[in-house]
């Protein structure tokens, strides 16, 4: 009786807090329940250490990260470690390059090699400073030589005119090398001497001044004695070594000799032998390397070559050393001491050696479950029999070119149904391109029927039209990317398809930000060809470990080596022998894979042009570089990023291409390839992930104008044109401009007029909207090959962007 009649508190019963039994092991938390976990404590951990222990232990990390910066240092240029490779980049034009590295050379007791091949370079060999070096020259002019060799070089010594510093080359060169990651860096200035000493000063001050954007803090340093290159040389061997991430982790070469041998199936692939330091991590046999900008090749076999670079050289006899200053040329000789002392480091297991395989081959057949009979395929041939149409074509046409003419009645019944790849704005483009064209061939046929005008003359005016071709159609981007602007995502609702076809693939979402959609529906059949891993930075956590545990075996950093690269093409030996840098890079396991990579990048300052989603752009991520038309996407921390048709030069984007996997860190740059050849930088940023899950939606927009406004209903018109695209799309949400959101609820008449129900009264300038969503992909458009860039020079033909008017 008294369980049945207990009292129960009211709602306004006072509520205590629950005792916290603290973070201590006690008895409050046996007595809250459960077990205890065991924390497993390290002996050192188990009892606090006082303030005097507290400061010890601190002392000892600081003097530890102290020896290994010393140690570092020290490594560098020694008998030891890899001669220390300094890259001369030459800012401006007028700058004297020869007689500063003639100074350079000039140090007493220094022993001068030239570098084989057709690299402009020399070694420096101080036995009195116990250091060696390598210079190598590379034009501000030559982009790819100055990225390439600033990959692996140790420090970079940039030289300035002394009155104006860099020119226009020079600095789109810098914006390149800090977008790309600047080593350690030195700025020397030559000349100046022919000056008045009052003027040399006021220059060195104005120069001071100019340098101090680009380089806070940077010493300037004049050469133009021996005592100044020695200052010089002392600053480049002391000063602390700025790392690059993506080059730590993985060992490079710069190539100092190089032999192609042929195989004997063909001429024009074999064997490469390129000799040089390893520098970053230890060479593994096994795996691959990467030839910038060549491709990914194997390894047969590692030799250890003599050092042609020793502090301790053998003495040879017949080759007594003078007093002075001694240059050596080790092409004549050096075939002949390879033979005598290679010694064969280690050979490729096949067993363990990486594949070439980059792409998974898709079997068409895998998900069939039913093979066709006999019959079947025996009716497939007479259908297509049957359906063959006999054309008249020109007389010597082919097959092949019979099947691409078509008939005239042919030509208004064919449409392509798949919108993948073309927008509103993109079938404009077309149209446009081709009225050009047309009027183009109608200036041609006038020009060949006249007789009077000069060859010279056509050439010039050809010229001049394409010149004014390229300012039109720069013209027409500018006033898409404001339109787009202006009214994002919006399209006309087309007249002659019904917007049920025309919009068949897209779909309306409750909220973009929580609406569930699934990664893995409707993909591509590209998606068949690509890797995926399971958990990506689990993956990538792992293999750094490894790194950093040394696990690997093979060269080790500071061996002068020969690598014997099989299946190299002849055209690889022609560039390094036509004098530009051959660099070797190992990869990582899956690094020759193909994926999905996504970029975050930023609009680079310097460029304003417009630049298209889907658009061929130059990528330079990390020590690859190709060709790809990527996606332009929201930077956001949802599950879904909306496509943008434009690169913003007000935000951060996400890029999304097909490309092979690079593990992170890794600059990118991004370059536009300018109708001369020229390569404009357009954007700089980092690699993001490698997700194929990554979901980008495109957006588009149906605009309709309330005709008939009631208090909490409109009639709406012009956002459709028939009354079975108004019950096709009467389930989506509306929304308009000024924040009022609603439903469509019946058609009115038969031509796309619609009554909708709003939260609250429209404003007759309001504009009604319906928003239909689309998961869209990259365009496989890799391609490893980039040509070379034109030397660059500053455009002036870009139009500012207050000269567009909108019409």
């Amino acid at each position: 009786m008294a369980a049945a009649g207990a009292h129960r508190p009211g709602p306004l019963k006072q509520q205590n807090k629950a005792h916290k039994g603290g973070k201590h092991s006690g008895s409050s938390q046996r007595r809250a329940g459960g077990r205890v976990p065991v924390k497993a404590q390290p002996r050192r951990r188990l009892r606090d250490l006082n303030r005097v222990d507290r400061r010890h232990q601190a002392l000892q990390l600081r003097r530890q990260r102290k020896e290994a910066v010393l140690a570092e240092k020290r490594s560098l240029g020694s008998r030891d470690g890899p001669p220390h490779l300094v890259v001369v980049v030459l800012l401006h034009s007028r700058a004297a390059a020869q007689d500063s590295l003639r100074l350079l050379q000039s140090q007493d007791s220094a022993v001068v090699r030239a570098d084989e091949g057709g690299a402009a370079g020399f070694a420096l060999l101080c036995p009195r400073l116990k250091q060696r070096w390598r210079f190598v020259t590379a034009q501000a002019g030559d982009l790819h030589a100055v990225l390439d060799l600033a990959k692996v070089a140790d420090s970079l010594l940039f030289m300035l005119d002394p009155v104006d510093g860099w020119d226009s080359a020079g600095e789109h060169c810098l914006s390149c090398l800090f977008a790309q990651g600047l080593p350690s860096y030195a700025l020397a200035v030559p000349g100046g001497t022919d000056l008045p000493p009052k003027k040399r000063i006021d220059a060195r001050k104005k120069l001071s001044k100019s340098i101090e954007k680009r380089f806070p803090e940077a010493k300037l340093f004049p050469l133009n004695t021996e005592q100044e290159s020695l200052l010089l040389l002392r600053h480049l061997s002391s000063q602390k070594q700025r790392h690059l991430a993506f080059r730590d982790r993985r060992a490079h070469l710069l190539a100092r000799a190089a032999e192609f041998v042929p195989s004997q199936d063909s001429e024009l692939l074999g064997t490469l032998k390129v000799s040089g330091f390893v520098r970053g991590q230890t060479l593994n046999v096994n795996s691959l390397v990467h030839i910038v900008g060549h491709g990914d090749f194997q390894l047969s076999q590692v030799d250890a070559p003599p050092d042609p670079l020793s502090l301790n050289p053998r003495v040879v006899k017949g080759h007594k050393r003078s007093q002075d200053m001694e240059v050596q040329d080790d092409s004549e000789n050096g075939a002949v001491e390879m033979e005598e002392d290679v010694k064969v480091l280690m050979k490729a297991d096949p067993s363990k050696q990486e594949s070439l395989q980059s792409e998974v081959v898709p079997d068409p057949m895998e998900g069939e479950q039913t093979w066709p009979t006999e019959e079947e395929l025996q009716e497939a041939e007479d259908c297509l029999k049957a359906n063959r149409k006999v054309v008249k074509v020109p007389k010597g046409t082919s097959k092949y070119q019979a099947a691409w003419i078509v008939d005239d009645g042919e030509e208004g019944s064919e449409k392509d149904d798949d919108d993948d790849e073309d927008d509103d704005m993109d079938d404009d483009l077309m149209e446009e391109a081709v009225s050009q064209e047309g009027e183009s061939s109608e200036e041609e046929a006038g020009e060949e029927e006249s007789e009077t005008m000069t060859v010279s003359e056509c050439l010039r005016d050809e010229q001049y039209d394409e010149k004014m071709e390229e300012d039109e159609q720069m013209l027409e981007r500018y006033k898409q990317e404001r339109m787009d602007e202006m009214f994002p995502d919006e399209v006309d609702t087309p007249r002659d398809v019904p917007a049920r076809v025309r919009f068949q693939k897209y779909r309306g979402l409750k909220s973009f930000r929580t609406s569930p959609w699934d990664p893995k529906e409707n993909l591509p059949r590209d998606y068949a060809r690509i890797f995926q891993f399971q958990d990506f930075s689990r993956t990538r956590k792992n293999l750094f470990k490894q790194i950093e545990k040394e696990e690997t075996e093979g060269a080790s950093v500071g061996w002068y080596v020969t690598l014997h690269i099989c299946n190299v093409p002849v055209s690889v030996m022609e560039s390094f022998k036509e004098g530009k840098p051959l660099v070797l890079f190992s990869l990582l396991p899956h690094e020759q894979k193909m994926s999905v990579l996504n970029f975050l990048v930023r609009r680079h300052p310097g460029n304003s042009e417009p630049v298209r989603a889907k658009e061929e752009l130059i990528f330079h991520c990390g020590f690859r570089r190709f060709r790809a038309s990527p996606l332009f996407s929201q930077h956001t921390s949802a599950d879904k990023h909306k496509l943008e048709r434009f690169l913003r030069p007000d935000a951060a984007l996400v890029v999304t291409v097909y490309a092979p996997i690079t593990f992170p860190p890794a600059s990118v740059l991004l370059f536009k390839q300018r109708s001369n050849g020229m390569h404009d930088l357009i954007a700089t940023g980092s690699l993001l992930s490698v997700d194929p899950d990554r979901i980008v939606i495109k957006r588009l927009v149906l605009s309709g104008h309330p005709f008939k406004i009631f208090t909490k209903t409109a009639v709406v018109r012009y956002m459709f044109f028939n009354r079975e695209d108004v019950m096709w799309f009467k389930p989506v949400e509306l929304r308009t401009k000024w924040g009022r959101r609603g439903h469509i609820k019946e058609p009115l008449g038969t031509h796309g007029h619609m009554k909708c129900h709003f939260d609250g009264q429209l404003k007759s300038q309001d504009t009604v909207l319906l928003n239909l969503y689309k998961r869209v992909f990259p365009k496989w458009t890799y391609d490893p090959h980039v040509p070379e860039p034109v030397p660059w020079v500053r455009s002036e033909s870009a139009l500012p962007e207050q000269e567009v008017e909108m019409e």
